[in-house]
This record gives C-alpha cells, sequence and structure tokens, in this order.
C-alpha cells in the first residue's frame, strides 16, 4: 500500500503507486508513527523541493519525528503547490531564484528565505485557502506555469498546453483562452523573468512533432 505522501499540482497529497522524480517537504514533521498525515498538511511556512539524492544520504521515508517527505512529478509541479528550490541540495537553482525574486522587485543581491517564504505561503491555495485566486490569459504565461481550467491543471509549455496527471503530462492543444493561475504569482513572475523549472520528460517535445 502506497504512502500518502505524492503532491499533487493543487497541492494535494495523495496515496498513489507512481513515482515522482522530485523530493521535498513542508517545513518539518507532520505525520504519525504509523506514517499517516495529521490533519494539517504542512509544518511550518518553509516549503521546499529538493533532488532525490544528495550526498548518499539515505532515511526511511516518514520516520518517526522526523520531516515528512513529499514527492511530485516535476519542479514545475512543486512550484505550482507553492515550493520553491532547496538551499542545500540545490544550492544553484536556488540561487537563481532568489537573485531573480530580487531583480524583479528592483533590488539587488537575493532574497532571504524569511523574505520569500511568507509571501509563497500567503499565495499558494494548499495553505491559505483564501489564497487570492488570479485568472490569466493563458497565451501570456511563461512555460513552466500550471493553470487551473475547470478543476484540471494545465502546464503552459512550448506554446501548448499540458494535461497534468500523477503519471505525467498529456498532450492538449494550443494556448487559448483564460484560466485560473495554479502557481503562485511571486513564481510565476521568477518564471517570466527567466527560471527555468526541471520538467517531466513526457511534455519534453513539441506536441505532434516527429
Amino acid at each position: 500500500m502506497p504512502l500518502q505522501n505524492r503532491v499533487t499540482a493543487f497541492g494535494e497529497i495523495v496515496a498513489t503507486p507512481a513515482r515522482g522524480t522530485m523530493m521535498g517537504n513542508r517545513g518539518g514533521c507532520f505525520h504519525d508513527v504509523d506514517r499517516k498525515l495529521k490533519r494539517r498538511r504542512w509544518a511550518s511556512k518553509c516549503w521546499i523541493a529538493c533532488v532525490l539524492e544528495f550526498k548518499q544520504r539515505q532515511r526511511t521515508v516518514m520516520s518517526p519525528g522526523l520531516y515528512t517527505e513529499l514527492f511530485f512529478l516535476d519542479e514545475a509541479t512543486a512550484l505550482a503547490a507553492g515550493h520553491r528550490p532547496c538551499a542545500e541540495c540545490r544550492r544553484a537553482d536556488f540561487t537563481r531564484y532568489a537573485t531573480l525574486w530580487n531583480e524583479i522587485r528592483n533590488l539587488e543581491g537575493r532574497a532571504y528565505i524569511r523574505e520569500m517564504d511568507p509571501v509563497l505561503h500567503d499565495q499558494r491555495c494548499a495553505s491559505n485557502p483564501d489564497a487570492t485566486s488570479h485568472v490569466v490569459d493563458i497565451s501570456d504565461q511563461p512555460d513552466g506555469t500550471l493553470v487551473d481550467i475547470a478543476g484540471t491543471a494545465y502546464l503552459i509549455k512550448s506554446g501548448y498546453t499540458w494535461q497534468w496527471t500523477l503519471e505525467g503530462y498529456r498532450e492538449t492543444g494550443e494556448l487559448t483562452g483564460s484560466a485560473r493561475l495554479q502557481t503562485p504569482l511571486a513564481t510565476r513572475d521568477i518564471l517570466a523573468a527567466g527560471y527555468q523549472p526541471q520538467i517531466h520528460p513526457s511534455a519534453r517535445f513539441t506536441p505532434n512533432s516527429t
């Protein structure tokens, strides 16, 4: 029986045998000794996205009292759920993300974690049901953004929309119309500034290409 530790594009945590390509956590432990999630789905405002392997560290998933390991289809999914790059195992990506955070605000250097995490916490639907839902023009969104169309998540990439699933993306069509922004606005702006997230290979090629 799979553990309930896979994060969807909407930030929900589900049980599925499908494997993810990235790991992460939500700031600590929110599972019990039976490796079941507690009522609250996060421990702190520090939500990060990590690599699956780092410095040959090994641990049992959901060990008692340790942080709750979560898994994502890819980085685009993690960002849409409100996570950001880990400052340890993904230092270069974190530095790029934090530098762009300041750049789009006309600030020098890179932003501090204490500056970014509260903003993301307020914007992500998974931690704040009252988060403002922005309706956007799909054609104006940068690659790596996820949007919500009638309750289904779609990735924007290569001029097309790709339907998000636990196993991967499915080609749908060209960019048309409007949708609700699922990726937090602060992260969407960083994508627009040039940050390139890791995207699952199921959306690697332009649809209908040979």
